[in-house]
């Protein structure tokens, strides 16, 4: 007998509310937050298939009361999947890295840190919809000023972006795409009052057009700005239409950013000499 989704998620949060009876107080406020932004793929959409989505949550997205996402009415919940219920557009959601992610990063170092995840990608859009200005920037600016001012404020960690299959299509947008990710790294950097902010990007695996190489090759260059980092999506498993990552594969690449991520504040901690309070 198959269970639907909506019983598979509310049996899962019963199993946590059991399993984790702080979930019944009042939530602790993040003290590391990361930010989730760019297209579909970093929404998720592991297990769309058809227009709906499976409901297969693997054990690494798994909610846990010390993983918190910031909803559409800018309040902090504890984060399950669909990790981008209620943000942007409505479209079927389904499986991203940012819950995988979390819970790798938790699992390497102490167990009582809180981190707070920001949800803001939108499934569709060029890297031009992002440029200081648009709406959907104005969106991310909005959403990390609130994510950091609840409950006394958290530390903003990285920004986590997927993001450029849209720009495949047209080699104007494709070649283009280099200067205007470097252009938008400063300005989130200059807004955000953050001019370190690590950000990692994810190279496209997959795209809407043919100019995915052009886009890639553009990607993996802005590694060379300071405190870019850069995780290959190539490789990974795509969907039957071969545009978006499997649940499984979303896995996988929350792991890799989990791990640069990792790396990055681990080297950041051997060069300034601090006794640097990660995880």
């Amino acid at each position: 007998m198959s269970i639907s989704w909506p019983t598979r998620l509310i049996f899962t949060l019963f199993v946590v509310s059991y399993s984790y009876p702080e979930c019944g107080r009042a939530l602790e406020a993040p003290s590391d937050i990361f930010i989730l932004a760019g297209q579909s793929n970093m929404a998720g959409r592991g297990g769309v298939r058809h227009g709906k989505w499976d409901g297969n949550v693997p054990p690494e997205c798994r909610p846990n009361p010390s993983i918190l996402r910031l909803n559409p009415q800018l309040q902090w919940e504890v984060a399950h999947e669909p990790l981008h219920t209620g943000i942007g557009p409505s479209k079927t959601q389904g499986v991203g890295p940012g819950l995988a992610f979390a819970n790798e990063v938790r699992s390497k170092g102490s167990m009582s840190v809180v981190v707070g995840l920001v949800p803001c990608a939108i499934g569709g859009t060029k890297i031009s919809s992002w440029a200081r200005g648009t709406p959907l920037y104005n969106e991310l600016v909005r959403r990390t000023n609130a994510s950091q001012s609840l409950g006394g404020g958290g530390r903003l960690r990285a920004i986590l972006w997927y993001q450029g299959e849209s720009d495949t299509v047209r080699y104007e947008d494709a070649k283009a795409y280099k200067d205007n990710m470097e252009k938008l790294i400063i300005d989130l950097r200059s807004d955000l009052g953050h001019p370190t902010l690590l950000f990692i990007q994810v190279a496209l695996g997959s795209g809407e057009g043919k100019f995915i190489e052009t886009v890639r090759r553009g990607q993996l260059g802005i590694c060379r700005l300071p405190n870019v980092r850069c995780v290959d999506a190539k490789g990974l498993r795509l969907e039957p239409d071969k545009l978006h990552l499997t649940t499984i594969a979303q896995v996988h690449l929350a792991h890799k950013l989990a791990a640069v991520f990792l790396a990055a504040h681990q080297s950041c901690t051997m060069k300034t000499h601090t006794s640097f309070d990660l995880y």
